[in-house]
């Protein structure tokens, strides 16, 4: 394999993003003088707007200190007009309090993963990944940047006053375990935390009794036996938390299939409406730029953090269990039939998966065909 050329300084993904995040302020403030907004003008001289976001992250993990440098990013971008205090997960609200919070204007905006919010806005199942649909990052841009994914979250999140700023790749998800899950069928009878909603229901359909938790209360209800294994996040953020001195099993799937439930799991930033359409226009253009950047940065610092951490389970004595693709095709009848129970709970969930299935079952990606969109008794389901 040839080696790629060394970069010159300021170019490659990185550079060319600070290249245009500065060009775009340049542009924004010439734009705001051409057009006759003195107000604009004059906030070279005004006091800097300060936000106060939370994100689902605890403070420690890889996540956080990405979250971290976003703000860093902001205040760069926009020379300081705009500057986010970047708060760790229950420093103002707990994580699940979050939607409401910035929904009433206790606080100005939340770095989440959209799957929380499922029973506010149903149109969130599919906003992230979901058991056997879209499975890698890129299919995910594409639908949110040119098939009318950010559209449908807009709507989805406006609804209950927030701007939805855009999607945050991170990382797939992984099982830990007390105990050794080595088949579907061992699957049965445990009890494990998942975040809910259709991927809860997937699990369910297996006979697993399925727990809800927030992300800090993980590692006690591990710890202390009150469930059996739990999903969360990525090798990195787990081993941070410290999920490996605890459950010494860890559950994947096979090559065909590394996560079965969640392997594009998508973060995302909302901001109080108020807020939003109280800030400048060219600052808006700058900070959904920024969001961006983020989700590169984010998702490719976690991706090299998981790589660092996986030997670090092993040293600890855990166990990496794959499932075998027999067993992934039996977790994969029920999904069809899933994914139409939660599209129907909204139009707007609707609208978004069948805009995913004309994509899923295209030649782009060809996972699915008309024929497959079948029951688990194999009757044609029509939505």
């Amino acid at each position: 394999m040839k080696k790629k050329k060394k970069e010159a300084k300021g170019t490659g993904e990185k550079g060319s993003r600070r290249s245009f995040l500065k060009t775009a302020a340049v542009a924004a403030g010439a734009a705001a003088g051409v057009m006759g907004f003195p107000g604009v003008m004059r906030l070279s001289a005004a006091a800097p707007i300060r936000w106060k976001m939370q994100t689902a992250w605890d403070a420690g993990t890889v996540g956080y200190t990405k979250f971290q440098d976003f703000g860093k990013k902001v205040a760069e971008v926009t020379e300081g007009k705009l500057l986010i205090e970047c708060l760790p997960t229950g420093s103002i609200v707990g994580t699940f309090e979050m939607f409401d919070a910035v929904k009433a204007g206790v606080f100005d905006a939340y770095h989440s993963f959209d799957v929380y919010w499922v029973g506010k806005v149903p149109a969130c199942t599919f906003l992230s990944s979901y058991p056997f649909g879209m499975d890698l990052p890129h299919q995910w841009d594409v639908w949110f940047d040119n098939l009318g994914g950010k559209e449908v979250a807009r709507e989805g999140y406006g609804r209950h006053n927030m701007m939805y700023l855009g999607p945050i790749q991170h990382d797939d998800n992984l099982i830990h375990s007390k105990v050794p899950i080595r088949s579907f069928e061992d699957f049965k009878g445990k009890k494990i935390r998942y975040p809910g909603g259709i991927i809860a229901d997937i699990y369910r359909a297996a006979g697993v009794s399925t727990v809800l938790l927030p992300g800090g209360e993980v590692y006690p209800a591990l710890e202390k036996g009150v469930i059996d294994a739990s999903d969360y996040v990525g090798w990195a953020i787990n081993y941070n938390l410290g999920f490996a001195e605890i459950a010494k099993y860890v559950i994947i799937g096979p090559p065909s299939t590394p996560c079965l439930h969640q392997p594009v799991d998508l973060m995302s930033i909302e901001v109080n409406m108020g807020k939003w359409k109280a800030l400048p226009k060219h600052l808006q253009v700058l900070l959904e730029a920024a969001v961006g950047w983020h989700s590169i940065d984010h998702y490719t610092a976690i991706q090299k953090a998981d790589l660092e951490a996986i030997p670090k389970y092993l040293a600890k004595g855990c166990e990496v269990i794959r499932l075998k693709d027999s067993d992934i095709e039996k977790f994969k009848k029920f999904a069809p039939e899933l994914w139409v129970v939660w599209a129907k709970k909204d139009p707007l969930a609707m609208k978004a998966f069948k805009s995913q299935w004309e994509y899923i079952k295209s030649l782009k990606i060809g996972y699915f065909k008309d024929a497959d969109m079948v029951d688990r008794a194999g009757k044609k389901i029509s939505f």
